[in-house]
């Protein structure tokens, strides 16, 4: 049920992040729900494969590249999904980082 709840949330966090950003296109709310599921089996089973590959300049940038990761990531999505869509590596830098202060915000209410 948690969890359940959490993709919702998830959802609706992308679709105020595509309201906010110009360059952040969602087409409805079940694109939102399928991007969001994509996004969370990336999170899941992609990135920690890439943090272990890319370690050495996440340490010389001492954590700062994983903000490169994130957005990479979430550009990904945006480039595979029909309904969802990212214009730009800039764009996808700044909607990662305000997917996952908004879905964190959202997620601290059912907590």
């Amino acid at each position: 049920m948690t969890m359940l709840l959490v993709w919702i949330l998830n959802a609706v966090a992308l679709l105020v992040v595509a309201y906010l950003l110009p360059g952040i296109a969602v087409a409805s709310f079940g694109s939102a729900l399928i991007a969001a599921l994509v996004l969370g089996l990336l999170n899941m089973l992609v990135k920690p494969v890439l943090v272990l590959l890319t370690l050495p300049i996440t340490i010389i940038t001492l954590g700062l590249f994983l903000l490169v990761l994130n957005a990479l990531l979430f550009w990904f999505a945006g480039s595979v999904l029909k309904g969802f869509q990212v214009n730009g590596f800039w764009w996808a830098v700044g909607g990662a980082i305000l997917y996952s202060l908004i879905s964190g915000l959202l997620s601290r209410i059912i907590a």
